[in-house]
């Protein structure tokens, strides 16, 4: 397993076996050194050796953490930020959690007799999902790591297709919380922790959150502010305060520039903080897809030691197997912040910052707009009786058609037709294959989650996790709930896991500065009326840093970033997703009917389709020839 891991951590590897006072427990570990390099090895331990911890991640607030645990009476043997995580425990427990500020998943090995009557281990995940951590419960123990190959390389999973997971990837484009794409391996979900008792066989351990937005200091703060302005004045501050913390390190950090206003944002405050910060965009010259231009408009503003990597098909080709082969379970996405990854890596550098989570926080998504629209013609249809929709469905779809083009119509015809089929209308605006077409494709599975009479998951599914996450959405205002339901799915079922598994493929750690706590926790905060602006994108985020940003950057309309997918699966990349779609592996021929894979590559070809489709099969179909 540890071997499995070796690119997310070539600096390092570190053991934990055999001790006595644990029979039966085996930890390992790879570190990718960035603070404290000579010191920062793992597994970390307290002064009596009796607690120890093994850590992905970054703790950002990890130096007043030391003053406040030293003036407790702890002592530091390392400068690392591990280490904090042995000492908070002890002075905290569980309750340690609150305390962290930063990106992590560990696990904490407790001998302590005192504490239990067994050694314990706790497992953690950081709020928003930002690092992965996956477990999974057999006859011969539990195990967990940072990747799903790494339980498939230690002989502890089965290589056997979730039918559960496969319907939310085609649905989704990826697999969905806290699912894998694996029976039985499971991720612990954003904000929760897990506790294990060694050697426990026989019970699988549950996880239980550990925070709560709602519940924030944030939200409980009787000093909100009451108007636009005043918003935005207390929104600048904590993005200085997100991006400063986000580049301390012990190496140099670089930053992914686009041409969009998050990136902007992040490298305009950067370079105030670290002004040779390096900086790095994708480039297809010629092509309408090429943000360089604008990028580079912004490098010049910020002094950035900018760099533009061209992309063309050409090189795609080349690398394609290699960046295919960075993901750790099969997504429609990663492949763009694969290549990035690698021209950081290439230059040497060990951390980038990203604009991540900026869509989702200060509502640069179409799915704002497109989620309200959705909720209204799902209200229409829970009104008429099923023949009643059917018998309208043709004058509904030419109606639809109208604004929304093929992929549109079709997503807001499957929910006319089928309203109570997904949890929330935000979820239709999401979809990749509507509902009403997965079984062309394969048996699909909606499985409810089972609760025992305490009220906990027995064992989790993607279902359950969208239901929640819609039954807290209900209760916020518009604005909020579909940021909630963002961060809840897309961002951390895509974006986090692909760039977390494509950029520690490339030995590269990817920060997310937007994504900090006390940052997310305020704006959440905030009503509807103080996070948007009819007419000015990302309104909350423009009036922070309108004094520092370019007018381009702030005047464009919204960009997405993506390869020219469209054009090369016409062009250089026809024959090999025609090659393999021809020729599946076994997994994945099992699993998928391939009559409708032909009707979906028919239908891309006749433009009547987007490129998404057709490529996700194809990445699932490598990836099950790949792994499975």
């Amino acid at each position: 397993m540890s071997a499995a891991l070796q690119h997310r951590g070539p600096d390092q590897e570190g053991l934990l076996a055999n001790d006595p006072r644990a029979p039966g427990l085996a930890l390992g570990m790879r570190r990718l050194s960035i603070i404290d390099l000579p010191g920062g090895h793992q597994p970390a331990w307290n002064e009596n050796k009796d607690v120890a911890v093994i850590f992905n991640g970054e703790i950002y607030n990890y130096r007043e953490l030391r003053e406040r645990l030293t003036s407790l009476g702890h002592s530091f043997a390392t400068q690392s930020d591990t280490e904090i995580l042995v000492h908070a425990w002890e002075e905290w427990g569980e309750d340690c959690l609150t305390e962290l500020r930063g990106m992590f998943a560990f696990a904490l090995l407790d001998l302590r007799k005192r504490y239990a009557t067994s050694p314990l281990m706790f497992l953690a995940r950081d709020p928003l999902g930002i690092k992965p951590l996956y477990y999974t419960q057999t006859d011969d123990g539990f195990a967990f790591a940072s990747e799903v190959r790494a339980l498939l390389a230690g002989g502890i999973a089965e290589r056997r297709i979730s039918q559960d997971a496969l319907t939310s990837y085609l649905l989704f484009g990826s697999v969905s919380e806290p699912v894998t794409i694996l029976d039985g391996v499971f991720s612990l979900p954003p904000g929760h922790r897990m506790l294990v008792y060694v050697p426990e066989r026989r019970r699988t351990p549950r996880a239980r959150p550990w925070w709560d937005p709602a519940q924030s200091p944030a939200m409980r703060d009787t000093q909100k502010p009451r108007d636009f302005p005043a918003a935005a004045k207390r929104l600048r501050p904590l993005l200085e305060d997100a991006v400063r913390a986000h580049l301390i390190a012990d190496v140099p950090v670089g930053l992914f520039l686009s041409s969009g206003l998050d990136s902007g944002a992040i490298a305009a405050l950067a370079a105030r903080v670290q002004p040779d910060v390096w900086s790095f965009t994708l480039a297809f010259p010629g092509t309408s897809y090429d943000e360089a231009p604008l990028a580079r408009v912004v490098a010049q503003r910020c002094g950035t030691q900018h760099r533009e990597v061209p992309l063309d098909s050409g090189a795609v080709l080349v690398r394609l197997d290699e960046a295919l082969g960075a993901l750790d379970q099969p997504t429609m996405d990663g492949i763009n912040t694969y290549f990035v990854s690698w021209a950081a890596r290439e230059v040497g550098l060990k951390v980038a910052l990203s604009g991540l989570g900026g869509d989702e926080l200060f509502a640069g998504y179409r799915t704002f707009a497109d989620t309200p629209k959705m909720e209204r013609l799902m209200r229409m249809a829970w009104f008429a009786p099923t023949p009643l929709r059917r018998a309208l469905a043709p004058l509904m779809r030419g109606l639809i058609g109208r604004s929304r083009g093929v992929d549109g119509t079709r997503k807001a015809m499957d929910a006319w037709l089928s309203p109570d089929a997904l949890p929330h209308p935000y979820f239709f605006t999401r979809t990749l294959f509507p509902v009403s077409y997965l079984p062309r494709l394969t048996q699909p599975r909606f499985r409810q989650s089972t609760v025992n009479a305490d009220g906990v998951t027995l064992e989790p599914t993607w279902l359950g996790w969208l239901e929640r996450s819609a039954d807290a959405a209900r209760k916020m205002e518009p604005v909020s709930a579909v940021s909630r339901l963002e961060m809840r799915s897309y961002m951390v079922s895509t974006l986090l896991r692909d760039t977390d598994s494509v950029s520690m493929a490339q030995s590269l750690e990817v920060r997310v500065p937007l994504l900090d706590t006390p940052l997310v926790e305020f704006v959440e905060s905030l009503p509807d009326a103080l996070r948007q602006r009819t007419g000015t994108q990302k309104a909350l985020l423009v009036k922070a840093l309108s004094d520092i940003l370019p007018t381009e950057i702030l005047t464009q309309r919204k960009r997405t970033f993506t390869l020219p997918w469209e054009e090369w699966l016409r062009g250089p990349l026809r024959a090999r997703l025609e090659r393999s779609l021809a020729d599946p592996a076994p997994a994945f021929a099992a699993q998928i009917h391939a009559d409708g894979v032909r009707a979906v590559w028919a239908a891309f070809l006749d433009g009547k389709t987007s490129w998404s489709r057709p490529w996700s099969l194809y990445v699932f179909n490598e990836w099950c020839r790949r792994h499975l």
